[in-house]
């Protein structure tokens, strides 16, 4: 496959796969550019490779920063803001990783904790009980997995991902 081809393969693709982690198309397709781009671009080349708005990119821009994907960079000489994506693969996981646990799973827990204290007797008010008590044990097991994930460094996975293969 040509390197344009498979450039614009991979910026449609990992876009798709942005919007199943929770962002959305564009901000997943700015990630992939600053992903696979070898220096710092400015903003001019981002609306140019994906053909969005300077409304458009900057918005997705200033959402890759606040979940730290993406960083600002200054360049001597240049009045431009430049940008570039964290290279290491396992901290981008770590951060997205973070961020859903932070916009998803936190507030499921503590809405649990909530509801779990129905009051109440007869059939109904334990089978809600019941139903709440297994889901808040399943979502705080995978909060625990999420907590090792985000303390676990990437020596650990890349020993793991070599046992995989």
């Amino acid at each position: 496959m040509e390197y344009q081809a498979a450039k614009a393969k991979f910026l449609q693709e990992w876009g798709v796969l942005g919007s199943q982690w929770g962002i959305n198309r564009t901000m997943a397709q700015i990630h992939a550019l600053l992903l696979i781009s070898p220096e710092p671009i400015c903003v001019k080349e981002v609306m140019d490779e994906l053909k969005i708005s300077l409304g458009n990119a900057n918005m997705n821009l200033r959402a890759l920063m606040d979940w730290g994907l993406i960083y600002k960079v200054a360049i001597p000489g240049e009045r431009k803001d430049f940008y570039e994506a964290e290279k290491d693969i396992w901290e981008v996981v770590k951060r997205i990783i973070k961020k859903r646990k932070e916009r998803e799973l936190e507030p499921v827990l503590k809405m649990l904790d909530e509801v779990s204290a129905a009051e109440g007797e007869g059939p109904e008010v334990q089978a809600f009980r019941k139903a709440i008590q297994d889901i808040r044990l399943f979502s705080g097991k995978a909060d625990a997995l999420m907590e090792t994930l985000l303390k676990a460094d990437s020596g650990w996975v890349n020993t793991f991902m070599k046992m995989v293969r």
